[in-house]
């Protein structure tokens, strides 16, 4: 029996039934060597972004932002203005201060690091919008530019909600 090319590529899509899935996006548990770099520079961006993850965005404490970012913080997010004082402004409205964990509690897949640029990748479970009974898995990329120790711009994919 003859089959056209386009019935055949139907045929096979419908009999692999995962031509359209994805695999899964997880983090990785080894923090330490997400923060290792050859480069005690890069090292130390990395750590610096890491520290404040932990303590001012999972930890709530806003008090401790001086600690890590520039007075004039420049934010490429659409939602929170520019400026250290409007970040945590911000921040407050959805975090209380709590107990500061030893490792960062989202899921992270990669820390990069290059000049004064540091990369987190995150794994995100969201619901699938075509069935809300379900969920899948994708990437979140954060990057922040560090200036003289401390962190001076940022950007995220973040859009208006």
């Amino acid at each position: 029996m003859k089959c056209s090319p386009a019935l055949f590529a139907l045929l096979t899509l419908l009999g692999t039934g995962s031509a359209f899935a994805q695999e899964a996006v997880r983090g990785n548990p080894d923090h330490e060597a997400l923060l290792a770099a050859s480069d005690p520079k890069l090292a130390a961006n990395k750590r610096l972004v890491y520290d404040f993850w932990r303590e001012v965005f999972e930890g709530g404490h806003v008090e401790l932002a001086p600690k890590y970012m520039t007075e004039t913080y420049i934010q490429h997010n659409p939602l929170v203005a520019s400026g250290r004082d409007a970040f945590t402004g911000f921040l407050t409205k959805f975090v209380q201060p709590k107990p500061i964990e030893p490792k960062v509690k989202s899921p992270l897949v990669a820390i990069l690091a290059e000049g004064d640029l540091v990369v987190f990748v995150f794994a995100r479970e969201l619901e699938d919008p075509k069935d809300k009974t379900q969920k899948y898995t994708t990437s979140w990329l954060d990057m922040w530019r560090i200036e003289n120790g401390k962190m001076a711009e940022h950007w995220d994919a973040a859009t208006k909600q």
